[in-house]
């Protein structure tokens, strides 16, 4: 129990070991073999305004957190969402030990 409570702690937060740089949903440079294999079925199903793919499993390929922003998410529920995301990735996912998706359609809105 208390090596759970080193990952979750009581403050809600979540503590991933890998860093949080959002990579331009055109750019797939500097990927591992796995996150370029996800970052391009998802780039092609949903042309994605932003879209951030990390192995968070030490470099082994069997945990990966998606954080993916797209108009093809505008009116649904996160749930129908993930949904969407998870099935373009059926016959990968199957190989992982976890997933962690993050889904959004947020709009930047520049200052005129």
């Amino acid at each position: 129990m208390l090596a759970l409570r080193r990952l979750f702690p009581a403050t809600g937060t979540r503590a991933f070991s890998t860093t949080s740089i959002w990579r331009n949903a055109s750019s797939a440079s500097s990927l591992t073999e796995g996150e370029k294999l996800i970052h391009d079925k998802l780039k092609s199903r949903f042309s994605p305004s932003e879209l951030l793919v990390q192995d968070v499993s030490g470099g082994c390929g069997t945990f990966y957190a998606i954080t993916i922003a797209s108009d093809a998410f505008k009116g649904l529920p996160i749930v129908k969402q993930h949904k969407l995301v998870t099935e373009t990735l059926k016959e990968d996912i199957q190989g992982f030990h976890g997933l962690q998706v993050r889904s959004d359609n947020f709009y930047v809105i520049s200052p005129c």
